[in-house]
């Protein structure tokens, strides 16, 4: 049976682990790209060591070196379906794990980082090399309790006074595992992972510490006894034999941290790579990507791997950010949460969902799902700010960006909304790359020298990508197409017409 993890379990690794890459992926734009449910649909089969660095890579990316010995592996399982099946069997057992074990490994950033920067020794009695705390002292003592208690019970047949010690100390027994049974069955839990996680290890001979993985989990394993039922409750209420195997094992896990930490990116990148093989065998539509300059993006015929219906389109800027135009329900959204994804695709995995790709390994920022927000006493206007302000702060950092936006200042009117939008464009136009879709065209003239004006339109049934800004729109004919009585469509075309003299240019 495999454990249910929350996304939090899932996005341990990457918060734990050392902060290699820049511009990792925010909450809102994880959440604008729809990356959870991605993610989901790429990890599907793998076991939480695996999804975690899928997580991780398509969050933050891969350096040159991880991303092509992870292509070249994908590349390898994709070829050799003996290898795949075979590498499958192995990590299998992966997927029984009842616990994360990152936070058992990883130090947390800030422990390294008040270690590294400020000279002085972790707190609460942490190692640079293990986040766990120092085995106590007085846990090479556990004997005399039980020692004592067994004494005790053997002379109380003798001497009937002694019974009283035995029952305080029995009372102390008792009082121990009280006190510890929560941090033992939770540490079980983890332990029981690294296992799963050292035997898989194991089975790969050719990755390096194969035969010292099996040695130690072999270590970890619980005593034989602890599986004969009656015998093992005996033996860890009289003997505290949990105890001493909890305080053992988490002994040997400090020790063994760093090789720990080593165990688990070889297993986990591999179970990551075997699921994106996975993945990779049931698409009809994908290519390796190419690595393109800054502001280069040239995708052919690139589609949304979630959705069955969807159509290719192609999209090449070179030196220019685009403001895309279409009419009401055309698909700009969708274009654009397409693009956003294989950009992050191209980056993290090394494909895109396209028929050729050439693409800038950058970080990806969006705005597209701005609400109100009722409880935080925040309206739409204010939370697009919000999130503008949080863009800007973005684009201020040394590395270059992408930008995907979707209808920008919704929440104000048409004047303050043009205005707005325009001066914000053109500053992160300036400091990236940005696609920006919108109703509001004449942000085309205002943003021609940053932006190239794209078109969404239909042609001999298929979408298409042309230069241009939308002159035909459809709301009005959608309106009527929704059933509004054709009064209320009458009376919508005369005011139309009167504010289009007003506001539009002649």
């Amino acid at each position: 049976m495999e454990y249910p993890f929350s996304s939090d379990a899932v996005a341990r690794y990457d918060a734990l682990a050392d902060a290699v890459g820049n511009g990792a992926v925010d909450a809102q734009t994880a959440q604008d790209l729809l990356l959870p449910s991605y993610l989901d649909a790429v990890g599907a089969g793998a076991s939480i060591f695996g999804r975690q660095v899928l997580y991780r890579r398509l969050r933050r990316g891969q350096d040159a070196d991880g991303l092509s010995a992870s292509r070249e592996r994908v590349r390898m399982l994709l070829a050799d379906s003996a290898a795949r099946e075979r590498i499958a069997a192995a990590l299998q057992p992966l997927r029984k794990a009842s616990a994360e074990v990152t936070e058992a490994l990883f130090v947390p950033p800030s422990a390294a980082a008040g270690l590294s920067f400020a000279g002085l020794p972790p707190s609460a009695g942490m190692s640079a090399e293990s986040p766990l705390p120092p085995v106590p002292r007085w846990s090479s003592c556990l004997w005399i309790v039980p020692a004592t208690f067994l004494a005790s019970a053997a002379v109380s047949f003798f001497w009937p006074t002694a019974l009283a010690a035995t029952v305080v100390l029995s009372l102390v027994l008792a009082a121990i595992q009280t006190t510890f049974h929560t941090r033992i069955q939770n540490w079980g839990a983890i332990a029981e992972a690294l296992q799963l996680q050292l035997y898989a290890h194991s089975k790969q001979s050719d990755m390096p510490g194969a035969d010292k993985a099996a040695q130690l989990r072999s270590k970890l394993a619980p005593a034989p006894l602890s599986a004969i039922p009656g015998l093992a409750e005996y033996c860890d209420w009289v003997m505290q034999a949990n105890l001493k195997h909890y305080f053992q094992t988490r002994r040997l896990v400090r020790e063994h941290a760093a090789f720990l930490r080593e165990s688990y990116q070889l297993v986990a990148n591999l179970d990551a790579d075997l699921a994106l093989a996975r993945h990779l065998a049931t698409q009809s539509q994908w290519c390796w990507s190419e690595e393109g300059w800054e502001q280069e993006i040239q995708l052919q015929a690139v589609t949304h791997p979630q959705l069955a219906d969807a159509q290719a389109l192609d999209i090449s800027l070179d030196g220019k950010s685009a403001f895309i135009s279409g009419q009401n329900g055309i698909g700009k959204s969708t274009l654009l949460r397409t693009v956003g994804l294989n950009l992050l695709t191209a980056r993290g995995f090394g494909f895109c969902y396209a028929a050729s790709a050439r693409v800038p390994y950058l970080p990806v920022f969006a705005s597209m799902q701005n609400e109100d927000a009722l409880a935080d006493g925040e309206s739409l206007y204010q939370s697009e700010l919000r999130r503008a302000h949080e863009l800007l702060s973005l684009a201020r950092q040394p590395q270059r960006a992408v930008y995907i936006i979707d209808e920008i200042f919704r929440g104000t009117n048409h004047m303050e909304s043009v205005s707005a939008a325009a001066a914000v464009l053109e500053q992160l136009a300036a400091q990236g790359t940005v696609l920006v879709s919108s109703h509001n065209v004449v942000l085309a003239q205002l943003l021609d020298r940053s932006c190239v004006p794209l078109l969404v339109q239909k042609r001999a049934g298929r979408l298409v990508l042309t230069p241009g800004v939308l002159s035909e729109t459809n709301g009005l004919t959608l309106l009527a197409e929704s059933g509004f009585d054709p009064a209320i469509e009458q009376r919508a075309r005369e005011v139309y017409k009167r504010l289009s003299g007003r506001l539009l240019p002649a």
